[in-house]
């Protein structure tokens, strides 16, 4: 599609979700908005419970019901989300044991998306996709409790990455690992992002991780986005809010260990 001048490639406005009903019925995310241009970062981070994550399912459409709108490379999104969507626009989970099929070697889980959307050259795309993780044939025939947290990780960034699409949506990607093993990870979907102009939406209550990835940062709180930062920002703990100025206060320790360099491409 040929991209208007200046035109997001993802435009999200007035953003409202809620569960329950009648007098049960609760708000969690309000009137949200935000944008990301084709190829650039952007973060949401907030205490647990903000409603981060709940953004980032109804925008892959595991939330349906919801209210506002949703404008993917100038298609206006329903709450539904069809096959011609999922091509362009993956997912990784916050917890890669969770999101892997105990009983599926590493092959067969990457095949599986070859097959849905009708891809052909799967052993070679299946060969590429793991190189370009970080991982080598000898991981094809294992299952998941056969890989480290930071192998099944590198495993579900593949299967997102093999159907070559346009956005990840990223929840929480590095929280169940290691320090160490974060830093890996982070550095490989920053160099990914960089080698096939990826966008990216990622989610974590982790301002370092943030910092690192994200060019441009809401800050989330009880369901709102209270201010609009820079990657620059954070570092530097500059915030108009009481409560962001709060937040990025309590968080100045990752903030200076991702400023140390310990994080690095």
């Amino acid at each position: 599609m040929t991209h208007a001048a200046n035109s997001p490639f993802v435009d999200v406005s007035d953003l409202s979700i809620s569960f329950g009903k009648g007098r049960k019925r609760a708000t969690v995310v309000r009137k949200v908005k935000f944008h990301i241009e084709r190829g650039a970062a952007y973060g949401l981070i907030g205490e647990s419970g903000c409603g981060k994550s709940t953004i980032l399912r109804a925008l892959a459409g595991l939330i349906p019901h919801h209210q506002g709108n949703f404008v993917f490379d100038e298609q206006k999104m329903g709450g539904e989300r069809d096959k011609a969507f999922f091509r362009r626009v993956q997912m990784v989970f916050q917890d890669p044991y969770a999101s892997l099929h105990p009983r599926k070697q590493v092959h067969k889980v990457l095949a599986e998306s070859l097959a849905i959307h009708d891809m052909d050259r799967k052993d070679e795309r299946i060969r590429d996709v793991l190189q370009a993780v970080g991982l080598g044939p000898s991981f094809l025939y294992r299952y998941p409790h056969e890989l480290s947290g930071g192998q099944r990780q590198r495993v579900a960034i593949a299967r997102a990455l093999i159907i070559e699409p346009d956005v990840l949506l990223l929840d929480e990607p590095t929280s169940a690992l290691d320090v160490s093993v974060q830093a890996e990870i982070l550095n490989l979907l920053k160099v990914l992002r960089r080698e096939r102009n990826l966008t990216y939406l990622m989610v974590s209550h982790d301002l370092a991780v943030v910092a690192h990835i994200c060019e441009r940062v809401g800050v989330m709180h009880k369901g709102i986005i209270l201010e609009e930062l820079t990657a620059d920002d954070l570092r530097h703990l500059r915030a108009k809010a009481e409560y962001t100025q709060e937040f990025l206060q309590a968080s100045v320790e990752a903030v200076a260990h991702n400023q140390a360099g310990e994080i690095r491409v």
